[in-house]
């Protein structure tokens, strides 16, 4: 999985680049489909911003955070991205499940 970090209004420092790839990348721990993150950080005056796109195969996953703190931003960014991929998941698991699980129908013989 590659991580692409840029800023927007910021100048990103090995620190928080190794922070936001840290973060984006326990990404995989849920699903094996991730090929690439887009990472883009931007700064206006007391916003702090993270946005992200993760693209799988299939449809791409978007999302962003703002807070006062850069940190902050990446951790709550990190926290959405983890719950759509984990929905995202689901969803597939479900649509490939036999129709007894998925409706809760059990034969009675």
């Amino acid at each position: 999985m590659r991580v692409n970090v840029t800023g927007h209004h910021i100048d990103v420092t090995p620190a928080l680049r190794s922070y936001v790839e840290r973060k984006l990348g326990r990404l995989v721990r849920h699903t094996d489909r991730v090929i690439e993150v887009h990472c883009t950080l931007t700064v206006d005056k007391l916003r702090h911003r993270a946005e992200s796109t993760v693209f799988l195969r299939g449809p791409s996953i978007h999302a962003s955070a703002v807070c006062d703190d850069m940190y902050a931003a990446i951790d709550e960014l990190s926290d959405k991205l983890t719950r759509r991929v984990r929905k995202r998941k689901e969803r597939v698991r479900e649509h490939r499940a036999p129709l007894e699980r998925r409706h809760g129908l059990v034969h009675a013989l």
